[in-house]
């Protein structure tokens, strides 16, 4: 494995843990992770990268090594302006190439249609999107907002670190077991009397208040100058769950004016852990590109 170092950073008020696989500056990317997902999770792409990529990948607040967040729940926008900062520190001149996955696939997108001259070229990993929503399902979001607050949840503990890495494979079948021992090491933390718990704030299982608002998302996305690559994986279970036909999924896409789509195959949602060398080879080429 390509070995990374910890990098800490001051973020509005949090320490943010950036992990760092050193390359050549001039072949920089920066990884976004995806919901309860963590930095480390990458690290089976950057193997499967060309050895002198140099690869930045935060951790979110509330995510792995970073602090937790300060507040009783988690806000959409904070991801955008701490990534505003985190690529001052990343990247303070030149623009960056942004690759996110998932949650970080949708924080990407916006950002690079907010700050458009900050991104060089953007891959948006199985970032969909939400589903639309209406105002009228206003009252019964904030009031599942409100009793979310109310609990004080917690992640459920399991026996040793094996026992977890067995519930990745459980969720995801095609992770082999070595690659699920390495995540589970990363993902979770021993507690003192040597169970193991998720290292996320459980926070972040409480649902936004706030309404996705689609129109607005896709105003974002029509503002992104870069060339963008938008990659699904051909047995993804996500796009189904966020309940979008082709021709919504197909919408969504043209927002983006420079854009190249690709599938990769024999991978679900968890594209990089399923498929590392499809993904590697699609950044390097599109990344590379004149």
């Amino acid at each position: 494995m390509k070995p990374s170092g910890s990098l800490y950073y001051e973020v509005r008020g949090l320490r943010y843990h950036v992990r760092h696989w050193p390359g050549d500056g001039a072949r920089r990317m920066v990884l976004l992770h995806g919901w309860m997902d963590v930095s480390a999770s990458f690290q089976f792409l950057v193997d499967a990268l060309s050895p002198d990529w140099d690869v930045f990948a935060p951790d979110w607040r509330g995510y792995g090594l970073s602090d937790w967040g300060k507040s009783d729940c988690y806000w959409f926008p904070d991801y955008l302006a701490d990534l505003d900062i985190l690529l001052e520190r990343i990247s303070p001149q030149a623009k960056v190439n942004l690759v996110g996955h998932s949650l970080g696939g949708n924080v990407a997108c916006l950002y690079a249609g907010v700050r458009p001259a900050r991104v060089q070229r953007l891959v948006n990993l199985e970032g969909f999107g939400m589903q639309v929503t209406q105002p009228e399902q206003a009252p019964v979001r904030y009031a599942r907002w409100l009793d979310g607050l109310r609990q004080s949840g917690s992640f459920r503990p399991y026996a040793d670190f094996g026992a977890l890495a067995e519930r990745l494979q459980k969720d995801n079948p095609r992770l082999t077991r070595e690659r699920a021992k390495f995540l589970a090491r990363h993902w979770g933390r021993e507690l003192p009397d040597g169970r193991v718990q998720l290292r996320g704030d459980p926070a972040h299982k409480i649902v936004y208040p706030v309404l996705y608002r689609y129109e607005e998302a896709r105003a974002c996305w029509r503002q992104v100058t870069a060339p963008v690559l938008w990659v699904d994986a051909e047995e993804s279970e996500t796009l189904k769950r966020i309940g979008l036909d082709p021709a919504q999924h197909a919408e969504r896409r043209a927002a983006f004016a420079k854009l190249r789509y690709a599938t990769v195959s024999g991978a679900g949602h968890m594209l990089h852990h399923d498929q590392p060398e499809q993904v590697a080879r699609l950044l390097e080429e599109f990344l590379s590109a004149p």
